[in-house]
């Protein structure tokens, strides 16, 4: 089924010349780059990148078979290897010569394995006696040696994510000597031994490069050794045993992944996931180091999914073949002529194609059914976001919703990554007001991922939504939204206004006002200005809704001006003047905000009330009841004459 396959090969492959039309195909790791060599007469190159803008042709004298070409970093320097006995560069550096100029290995009669660049102008040999450091001086058309060791090796894997060389040693081959390499020094990492297959005498097993891979999972850097058994009752094929390797310390076995069958197999790891590639059966499976069910020191892991084939892949015809056909070509996938380079590089050498091979999340998500390892597998992955927001939304809608349990467990996931994103920035913002008053170097910020859904993106893409379905029970919906909010205050994250007040508007929208006082009552909904806004506009529906949001601003002691407003325009005047003077801000309100109030309700005897209080107010605090021109009055004063007489203005008194 085309929705199952979970692994699919990127759009836009980098194509080069396929092997029937050149010499020899070489692939670079650290630059990601095609060389496809012809000889005959002048060796003719042409360099693939990425991308079609880093296409680099050139020619080079025949001196005859090329074993190994690389372009250091920036395609500065070009490393040719024709020999076991030297290695030949060629600057492409502007307003430099292009002339050849070589370097021998040291060691007396080394031969040369291959040569790894670790930086612009910085290039290791290694040999089968060991491994050669040098700078290498452009201008000078010469290489310095820094530093060599001698150590017997077999073969060598290089990682240029990390720049760590694994030397393969002994007889068997399985004791691996790590070497890392920055700025110009050599670091002897400690050596560590690949516990090997036990076989019946008097057979040999030895450890082979075609058996050994190096990758990055999740910011640290794993040797995976591909462990091949005999099939039999007791074991069930072939496993992935993965070593940690740290830059100091003792390398670990860590994790053992399942792979339950035999035959040929090759690995990728991809967005932090290790991908088996199976030949026999063509199918490929995944494994999440993260999803481990014990905390024991050694993990085994059985694949995450079913093992399901890479997505079919056509190959679009060009020139003249592309008028007599419509239909692209169909690739052969899981070819014997298929090389597999990490992290997630599968080349075809016949075919002159190269593609990054990808995952995809949704048929993932159709495959496992556990919902809380679900989330556990998304929350890992790079583009996981709107994937996420879906499974959220799809758990709570149509026949195969979930049940609380499961919702409130998926939320629990969701709300710990927010928190965790939370703290980190509230740290940083921390170390940042105080770093820069000791004048620290600046922090770095936390990235924030794909994996962090706040409450806006629920809100948006899936609460809002889902209050609005017809099918759905009132009593589940607002479970459904208790349940969120109950899970973010576990996290004691700050619940927004708006998840509340989607709360009071369902229960007002299925009239369950006995629930909604009991939910205020007892504060299960925090209390904020917003919230008693909401409130106050549900008055004509639910009448006691008043008091309860007037109860709430004053719970809310910075909300004094809100709830005086609420009660002048409700011609609660005296209900005002009676709340401010008890929080004791009579003497600073807006005397003529009050008597506009009073005279909109018409009352004479209010106004009276009213309009005496402020004149005794004025002559405590000024020692006169006039009120003053800045206090724009006049027009009151002129009313208060024409209803009750000029003789009934309160006269001054001495103080």
């Amino acid at each position: 089924m085309s929705e199952e396959h979970y692994l699919e090969l990127c759009g836009n492959p980098v194509q080069f010349e396929n092997a029937s039309s050149v010499n020899n195909v070489f692939f670079d790791e650290a630059n990601k780059q095609v060389f496809a060599v012809r000889s005959g007469g002048a060796t003719g190159v042409v360099v693939k990148g990425p991308d079609d803008k880093s296409t680099v042709a050139f020619r080079m004298d025949d001196k005859g078979e090329v074993k190994c070409i690389k372009f250091s970093f920036g395609n500065k320097i070009l490393a040719v290897q024709r020999t076991s006995k030297s290695v030949e560069f060629i600057n492409f550096i502007p307003d430099l010569l292009h002339l050849e100029y070589s370097q021998e290995c040291k060691t007396k009669n080394a031969s040369i394995l291959g040569f790894c660049w670790t930086n612009w102008n910085e290039i290791v040999f290694i040999t089968d006696q060991g491994i050669e450091f040098y700078q290498v001086l452009p201008d000078k058309r010469s290489l310095k040696l820094q530093k060599s060791q001698s150590i017997n090796v077999n073969w060598y894997m290089y990682c240029p994510v990390t720049s760590v060389i694994l030397l393969s040693t002994t007889v068997l081959g399985n004791v691996l000597q790590p070497f890392f390499f920055r700025s110009g020094t050599m670091s002897k990492i400690s050596k560590f031994e690949i516990e090997l297959p036990v076989v019946s005498k008097p057979a040999k097993l030895s450890l082979s490069e075609r058996d050994i891979a190096m990758a990055t999972i999740y910011g640290q850097l794993y040797v995976m050794y591909l462990k091949h058994h005999s099939r039999t009752v007791n074991n069930p094929g072939a496993e992935v045993v993965l070593y940690h390797l740290p830059r100091e310390g003792t390398c670990k076995k860590m994790h053992v992944l399942k792979l339950n069958t035999t035959g040929k197999f090759a690995l990728n790891v991809v967005d932090n996931l290790v991908v088996v590639h199976h030949q026999s059966s063509q199918t490929s499976m995944i494994f999440d180091i993260k999803l481990r069910d014990t905390d024991s020191t050694l993990s085994v892991h059985q694949p995450v999914v079913p093992a399901r084939s890479i997505h079919p892949y056509k190959i679009p015809l060009t020139g003249p073949a592309a008028v007599t056909t419509a239909t692209p070509v169909p690739c052969e996938l899981y070819s014997s002529t298929w090389s597999v380079f990490q992290p997630d590089i599968i080349i075809s050498a016949s075919e002159g194609y190269l593609w990054y091979l990808q995952v995809k999340l949704q048929p993932v998500v159709n495959l496992m059914k556990d919902k809380g390892k679900l989330m556990d597998f998304l929350l890992q992955r790079r583009d996981c976001k709107m994937v996420i927001v879906s499974v959220c939304f799809q758990m709570l809608n149509g026949p195969d919703k979930s049940n609380l349990s499961v919702i409130a467990t998926v939320f629990d996931k969701l709300n710990q990554v927010y928190k965790e994103y939370l703290e980190a920035e509230q740290s940083y913002t921390m170390a940042v007001e105080t770093g820069q008053s000791r004048g620290n170097p600046a922090q770095k910020r936390p990235v924030r991922t794909q994996a962090v859904i706040d409450q806006s993106d629920m809100y948006t893409h899936v609460l809002s939504v889902f209050t609005e379905k017809k099918d759905v029970s009132h009593k589940f919906i607002t479970a459904v939204l208790m349940e969120y909010i109950r899970s973010l205050n576990q996290f004691q994250i700050t619940v927004q206004h708006y998840l509340y007040e989607l709360v009071i508007k369902t229960l007002v929208h299925h009239n369950l006002f006995y629930m909604l006082h009991q939910f205020l009552q007892y504060h299960v909904l925090s209390d904020s200005k917003p919230l008693a806004c909401l409130l106050l506009s549900l008055e004509s529906t639910y009448p006691p809704a008043h008091q309860l949001s007037l109860d709430m601003l004053k719970r809310l002691s910075t909300a004094n001006d809100e709830i005086v407003e609420v009660l002048l325009s409700k011609h609660q005047v005296l209900g005002a003047l009676r709340f401010i003077r008890g929080v004791g801000g009579h003497d600073n309100i807006s005397a003529r905000k009050f008597l506009d109030a009073a005279k909109q309700t018409r009352e004479e005897m209010l106004f009276y009330t009213i309009f005496r209080f402020f004149e005794q107010r004025n002559q405590r605090l000024r020692g006169s009841p006039h009120f003053t021109p800045g206090e724009h009055c006049e027009e009151h004063v002129a009313y208060f004459k024409q209803v009750f007489g000029e003789q009934a203005l309160m006269k001054p008194t001495a103080s």
